[in-house]
């Protein structure tokens, strides 16, 4: 294990989540938004069947989910950038293999291979690094941090389709790979930072005094939030929202490229990408001023608007209206999970309560881009489909609303005592 960084003379918050911001750029780039590309490709290059491509993608998110309990219990025993170093090799190491895939079973075995890579360099160690590092500012913090799942849709994804396209997968994943290993490693290990009190600091910035220990960590206790309505409704609507979500971004290419042409499909993660982040930006500094619950049931609401509108369109102009509405609600709907999570249980189990929340969650993430695919195939296009996924994100607007509000914590402790008696 590395040792501990001297006291900082500044506070390392924003270099925390400027390297988290890089990570998730990476990642969600190459992996989240890059798999549609994927599909798309060997689509085209292998004459594979959607619905078999989709199944891979199912293993990716059935994997990185299942890894995600384990990076949990990881990041608490060890420095997390070796975690997120670990990550950046193995996610490498996978792109390596997929431009030599040759049979869906080849695939499969690669996309569980780029899940690990995914899990251990994604949301659970970035947004658990993050809500060390800042307590009153965690909203704006975690949407800064997390809008890096957009740009990389905008900085990475078009121009990786591109890529693709020119020099097909076999010519391309050997440059995508060393993109992905410098955008994880390097700002892992040079800008992420474990804990605040090794640095000489308390979250948000202030200075601890020499030889202060550092605050206790408040929250409710891991058994009660697992049993808690609170927590059931949360990640039964997660999988919900983000199953039809996923489902509908993996899906995204494809279906502008049978409704328009291939230059402008590319346009279409760019698209949802940009309003992605635009939208994260605004909801960071907007959403805590209203109940979380509230918004999530809007959010998820308005998505199941705009997969609809997605299914029906038929003209470019429309087709990319409902793109940016879809593009509002996918950025704040990623971002408020660890936030629903984190102000209501609060700091002390978040790792462990969000990776299991994401684990079940997987249902949804992994079980959305094959039910999508299955949909497209069985019915000759995607009108069907992304008609289901909008009543999917519908249900989850649902099961969301009477979950109860996430600004009760009354049940917060810390070390067993009540943290309103501290």
């Amino acid at each position: 294990m590395p040792k501990q960084p001297p006291v900082d003379a500044r506070f390392p918050g924003p270099r925390v989540v400027a390297g988290g911001f890089a990570i998730l750029t990476t990642t969600a780039g190459l992996g989240f938004y890059g798999l549609a590309v994927y599909l798309n490709a060997f689509s085209k290059e292998r004459g594979w069947e959607v619905a078999s491509l989709s199944f891979g993608t199912t293993v990716f998110f059935v994997v990185a989910g299942i890894m995600g309990l384990y990076v949990a219990r990881l990041i608490a025993r060890y420095d997390i950038r070796l975690v997120l170093v670990a990550g950046g090799v193995i996610g490498a190491v996978a792109l390596l293999l997929l431009g030599r895939v040759n049979s869906p079973w080849q695939l499969f075995a690669v996309y569980a291979l780029y899940g690990v890579g995914f899990a251990a360099a994604g949301l659970v160690p970035v947004t658990t690094v993050v809500t060390r590092w800042y307590h009153r500012r965690r909203a704006m913090a975690i949407s800064v941090a997390s809008t890096g799942l957009s740009f990389g849709g905008v900085a990475i994804t078009p121009v990786m389709k591109w890529f693709v396209d020119r020099r097909e997968l076999a010519g391309a994943t050997p440059w995508l790979a060393l993109v992905f290993v410098v955008g994880t490693v390097v700002p892992a290990w040079f800008l992420v930072r474990g804990d605040p009190a090794a640095s000489g600091f308390s979250p948000d910035g202030d200075r601890l005094a020499p030889g202060a220990q550092a605050p206790a960590l408040s929250g409710t206790p891991y058994r009660a939030a697992l049993r808690s309505r609170f927590f059931v409704c949360v990640t039964v609507g997660y999988v919900l929202a983000l199953g039809s979500q996923v489902g509908g971004i993996q899906q995204l290419v494809k279906l502008a490229e049978e409704r328009t042409t291939a230059s402008t499909a590319a346009f279409a993660t760019l698209a949802l990408a940009l309003t992605s982040i635009v939208a994260r930006l605004i909801g960071g500094r907007v959403f805590p001023r209203y109940p979380l619950t509230r918004v999530i049931v809007v959010l998820a609401a308005g998505q199941m608007v705009a997969l609809v509108g997605l299914g029906l369109s038929q003209r470019v102009w429309l087709l990319f209206a409902f793109i940016i509405l879809f593009g509002a609600t996918v950025g704040n709907i990623l971002m408020l999970q660890p936030l629903l999570i984190a102000e209501r249980f609060g700091v002390r189990e978040y790792p462990r309560l969000f990776s299991r929340s994401q684990f079940v969650g997987l249902f949804g993430t992994a079980g959305g881009p094959w039910l999508l695919g299955y949909l497209h195939d069985a019915a000759g296009g995607y009108d069907t489909a992304y008609v289901v996924a909008g009543g999917l994100s519908l249900a989850g607007a649902m099961v969301f609303s009477i979950g109860g509000t996430a600004e009760n914590t009354s049940d917060h402790s810390i070390d067993g005592a009540p943290a309103a008696a501290r």
